[in-house]
């Protein structure tokens, strides 16, 4: 058998070549460029007739990068390769799980629908599941969700004085409780209002003085910052040191970044998505879930 290929869509170039280290796997090159109007040109310049590949392109920004995506996977098959496999570290299209309204589009299920056409399975890290239990509620192939809570709480453990981590919300709290079983801290989750799309009320319920303890505020996601930002200005009082936020996917929608910076916060994230506050490495994470796909090749 030989070596899975790992080929990574233009700006996942270091997230694949960390794993084909780690898997001694074969890093293989694609070329993509954009015509002028605006149509993109795609060659796979590896061979890989009877290979099993990996497709590594994480999906923020969705929009634009998943037609270049299918348009790799076709090529692929068309030039004989095995199977097809997508590593997403970020998956996009899951908070829309239900149609609030009439007529509205259950995104998350249709974006399914295309995933799972393309590709023969799918490896991604703490997707927001939210309503649905696990991928295979709409995703027609094998699928991988993969956590990052051991390495945050693992990074937090080492390089954070005191730790107490703070919940935004409800919905944070499978996140901090099982980060601070990891790191052995402490631990609140504050009460959220949502106003509406860039708009929250967070209330500082249950958050008591912490002294010389470090607020470290923990979520998946950090999209457009509004509720990460309330919170810190929530906590912030209530510490003599410097807060801390954490999330896995750093999305840092219209300069949410620099806004929570000004906010006085230190930012942590993973590399699911390249960013300069990437502290926490999940390659290691993935390559053996790979690895098992490929086993079952």
């Amino acid at each position: 058998m030989s070596r899975p290929l790992i080929i990574p869509l233009p700006g996942n170039e270091a997230m694949a070549q960390s794993l084909a280290e780690i898997m001694g796997a074969e890093l293989g090159a694609l070329e993509s460029h954009s015509f002028p109007d605006g149509e993109t040109y795609m060659r796979i310049k590896t061979a890989v007739e009877g290979r099993t590949i990996a497709l590594v392109c994480t999906l923020a920004d969705p929009d634009r990068r998943f037609l270049p995506l299918s348009f790799a996977a076709r090529t692929a098959r068309a030039l004989g390769a095995g199977r097809v496999g997508l590593v997403a570290p970020y998956l996009c299209y899951m908070r829309q799980d239900k149609s609030f309204l009439p007529g509205e589009a259950v995104t998350s299920r249709h974006f399914a629908d295309l995933v799972s056409a393309e590709f023969d399975w799918l490896i991604t890290v703490d997707p927001h599941l939210h309503r649905y239990k696990a991928l295979s509620d709409i995703y027609a192939i094998p699928g991988r969700a993969l956590h990052a809570a051991p390495l945050l709480g693992a990074w937090i453990g080492r390089h954070v004085n005191q730790p107490y981590l703070i919940g935004p919300d409800e919905e944070s709290r499978q996140w901090v409780s099982a980060v601070a079983g990891i790191c052995g801290a402490p631990y609140c989750v504050l009460t959220k209002q949502r106003l509406g799309d860039r708009s929250v009320r967070i209330a500082p319920e249950g958050l008591k003085p912490l002294g010389s303890a470090t607020p470290v505020l923990i979520d998946d996601v950090i999209s457009s910052g509004k509720t990460m930002q309330e919170a810190i200005r929530i906590a912030r009082p209530f510490s003599t040191r410097k807060p801390v936020a954490v999330t896995v996917h750093g999305l840092f929608a219209e300069g949410a970044d620099v806004m929570l910076e000004r906010e006085g916060a230190t930012l942590i994230t993973t590399n699911t998505l390249p960013h300069a506050s990437n502290r926490i490495d999940v390659a290691a994470l993935i390559a053996p879930a790979i690895a098992e796909f490929v086993k079952s090749s």
